[in-house]
Formats: C-alpha cells, structure tokens, sequence
C-alpha cells in the first residue's frame, strides 16, 4: 500500500515537472504571445537587425505594444525591412515616430524600442517609419576599438 501511494507521488511530481519545463520553453521562446493577426502593420528598415526573430516584442516606454510580424531584404535599398504589428489598443504614436534595436538579458533577445514624436498625425496601417537605429553590434565595436588603438599607436 505505501509502495503505491510512492508511486502515485513521484508520477505527480515528475508530471509537475514536464509541465514546468513546457510552460519555460513556451515563454522562452515567446509562443505564448502567438498574435492572431489584430492590430495595424507598420514598415521599418534597418541597416543591421542582429540577432532580431519574428514574434520579436515591440516596446513603448518599456510597455510591450507589438511584436515583430516579418522580416525580409530588400536587394533595391540592401537593408532589412521589418514589419511590425501593433495592437490596436495603441494606435497613437505619432507619424514622426522612431524604432530602434535593443538588446535585453542575458541571453542577448533583440527588440524593437519605439519612441513616440512629436507631430500631431498618428501612423496608420501600412506606413513607414523613417527613422530607424541599427541594432549595436559586439563584434563591429571590438573591431573599431581596436582598430582605433592600433592607428594611435
């Protein structure tokens, strides 16, 4: 009888166990915030997106108010063209409105940080955001700084 009720606790606890591994993959992996498709797109191109993945977040003011919808090159400009979706609930950020590339964690996840303008027209479906900063690249600064060292010497 006590054999059984082991039994019984340790398949309770190794079940606890795959749940909590599933629910980790899923947040690290940002499919739990798998968007259906509401919200506006906007267009924004990069000279250099990083390690930035679709399903990446969009923040405003730390305040996550989208996610990254596609990525494609575009061979005309040769930069990334990002799409963003935004959420409806937030469809006030002004037409002169600025994306840049941030890196948050540890573990270097890429995101797009929004910055609100100033002008009093608001971005619609379809539009483009012109001003745009590059994700910061670690190997690109290794390499200025030292190269910047080596000419002073």
């Amino acid at each position: 009888m006590k054999s059984r009720t082991l039994e019984i606790w340790v398949g309770l606890f190794v079940a606890a166990g795959i749940g909590a591994v599933f629910m980790l993959a899923m947040k690290v992996s940002n499919l739990s915030s798998l968007n259906t498709g509401d919200g506006y797109l906007l267009k924004a191109s990069f000279e250099n997106i990083g390690g930035l993945k679709v399903r990446s977040p969009i923040t405003a003011s730390g305040v996550r108010v989208g996610q990254v919808a596609g990525i494609s090159y575009n061979s005309d400009t040769y930069q990334a063209e990002v799409t963003l979706r935004i959420s409806p609930e937030f469809d006030r950020f002004p037409s002169d409105s600025s994306a840049s590339i941030f890196t948050a964690g540890l573990l270097g996840e890429q995101y797009i940080g929004l910055e609100p303008g100033a002008e009093e027209e608001y971005l619609q479906n379809g539009d483009t955001i012109t001003l745009t900063e590059s994700a910061v690249v670690l190997e690109r600064l290794i390499g200025q700084f030292l190269y910047s060292k080596a000419a002073g010497e």
